[in-house]
């Protein structure tokens, strides 16, 4: 290709890092990457030194937006769990359009199966995050600019932060998900950004305008299960409630990720929807997605 690739959220995060997945993933292909980040640090120093164009910048900055979309024709757009979501992809969408950019893979969040009279609907999004998720998906298709969305539900590295501490301390999982038959939808952002990269790498369109991504649907007692099996010692699931949950991990969530996860347990806890697996990664990648006790596998350390 030989405009470069903008890739947002490029040095990652605390979570998924999707987009420095993202920009690994195409640079190994020697495709040429430009790198948004935010500041300057070891990690974009990293992304220099394997090859790519390392601009900073600010989503909420509209002359930033403006400058590093020049001379781009496709994108990968994310950002993290905090507030700002709809001024940034607003922003992002209208640099976008007037730049003229012919796909952007937009990094969403699940909204339910395609079954499901609720599939879209903004009155039934389980939280305020996810409603901004559904609106932001419409200001890209409104946007024109070939918006495709990687909709994914939480990230199995979300589930290996919520259980670590205690795991390490207690061999316990204190969790506010209810009775441990509750299912809990999930995904690998390893397989969420193998798929935007597959998209963006592609040199056609898709012929799709979305991606729900579901690998695995496990009950509460199979992912504890399957987190013992990895790391070779029985974990016991403990169910709290929210506001317990809230008190732990406050210093660690800011309070539009607490907001989120916490009306996610509430509708994963009253199990009104029958969630099922999707095809998508291995329809895309060609490639199985990764199972969870795969990744606790992979991250047995973490536990240890």
């Amino acid at each position: 290709m030989s405009h470069p690739i903008l890739v947002t959220g490029a040095a990652g995060g605390a979570q998924g890092s999707t987009g420095r997945r993202v920009a690994t993933l195409l640079l190994e292909q020697g495709i040429p990457v430009r790198a948004l980040v935010h500041k300057l640090d070891s990690r974009s120093d990293e992304l220099r030194q394997r090859g790519a164009e390392v601009v900073q910048g600010d989503l909420l900055n509209p002359a930033s937006v403006q400058a590093v979309t020049r001379n781009i024709e496709r994108a990968y757009f994310t950002y993290p769990v905090t507030d700002g979501l709809l001024e940034a992809a607003t922003i992002f969408a209208a640099a976008a359009r007037d730049a003229g950019v012919e796909m952007v893979v937009n990094n969403s969040q699940f909204q339910g199966g395609r079954g499901d009279p609720a599939f879209r609907d903004l009155s039934h999004a389980p939280s305020f995050r996810n409603l901004q998720h559904r609106l932001v998906d419409r200001i890209f298709d409104w946007a024109q600019v070939g918006a495709v969305h990687v909709q994914a539900p939480p990230y199995y590295e979300n589930v290996r932060a919520l259980l670590g501490r205690s795991v390490r301390e207690q061999n316990t999982a204190f969790l506010p998900w209810g009775e441990d038959t509750t299912v809990i939808p999930l995904a690998g952002a390893e397989d969420v950004a193998c798929v935007a990269a597959t998209l963006l790498s592609n040199p056609g369109l898709p012929s799709h305008s979305e991606y729900p991504l579901v690998s695995a649907t496990p009950t509460v007692r199979a992912i504890v299960e399957a987190l013992g099996r990895a790391i070779g010692r029985p974990i016991r699931y403990v169910a709290i409630t929210d506001e317990q949950w809230a008190d732990a991990v406050k210093e660690r969530l800011n309070p539009h990720a607490l907001d989120h996860l916490t009306h996610l347990w509430q509708t994963f806890r009253r199990g009104e929807e029958r969630y099922q697996t999707t095809d998508a990664v291995r329809t895309i990648t060609g490639r199985n997605p990764q199972t969870l006790e795969e990744f606790f596998r992979q991250n047995a350390g973490f536990f240890a």
